[in-house]
């Protein structure tokens, strides 16, 4: 069977597949703690032709972990600010490990 476009957004992590009451339910938590995600703008929802918020996978592992934060007892904006540095460390390690890897090929891969 060829892959086709429903295919292709089943795997997309990217894709918004869930409601706003599926995702909460997913994660255990209400609706009220994925708007004031939203809020805090850790997380957009995209909004369906009748502006119902759509949440992705992606979206909902943010969210996880920010729900981790809190049940630790982090206040919400402080979790959601924990989120957004781990989220641009993690970037930039991996811009790091690039510039590594391409200055290693670079100088003919003696790691001195």
């Amino acid at each position: 069977m060829a892959d086709s476009p429903l295919s292709d957004r089943l795997d997309d992590d990217d894709y918004p597949a869930y409601t706003m009451g599926r995702a909460a339910e997913m994660l255990g938590t209400t609706p009220g703690f994925l708007r004031a995600l939203g809020e805090a703008r850790l997380i957009t929802p995209l909004r369906s032709e009748g502006g119902h918020r759509r949440y992705s996978r992606y979206q909902l592992r943010i969210a996880a972990r920010a729900r981790e934060l809190v049940d630790q007892g982090t206040p919400i904006e402080a979790a959601c600010r924990i989120i957004i540095l781990e989220d641009q460390l993690e970037e930039a390690q991996r811009i790091n490990a690039e510039y590594r890897r391409a200055a290693e090929k670079g100088s003919g891969g003696s790691g001195d």
